[in-house]
């Protein structure tokens, strides 16, 4: 049985690749040779002209938040797709004293 393949990311050449997931193995980008970044296996890449999207990104990755399949294999939940609301986000956690990951997944603000 083959093993499942999971996505990883290079930011600077805003590109996406599903490969086999190997443990604590780098990966290297094969356009730029910077190291990728394991997204998990629900992630879905933005198209490579939309900036403001890969900016968001970025910002989700850079705060440890990842695409990882929930228990029940139905997704990673709720992510920001906007700056807007990675915006609203971490005004919310910098008021609350919250940590900016678990404020980011946050589906709704009080």
């Amino acid at each position: 049985m083959a093993h499942a393949k999971t996505s990883f990311v290079c930011l600077p050449c805003r590109a996406s690749y599903k490969q086999p997931y190997p443990g604590d193995q780098d990966r290297p980008c094969p356009r730029c040779a910077a190291p990728l970044i394991h997204v998990g296996s629900a992630f879905a890449a933005p198209r490579r002209r939309d900036t403001a999207a890969w900016r968001t990104l970025s910002v989700l990755l850079n705060a440890g938040v990842r695409f990882h399949k929930d228990c029940c294999g139905c997704g990673p939940g709720y992510r920001p797709r906007t700056l807007r609301e990675v915006r609203e986000r971490m005004a919310y956690a910098r008021r609350t004293g919250e940590p900016f990951a678990r404020a980011l997944i946050r589906h709704e603000l009080p």
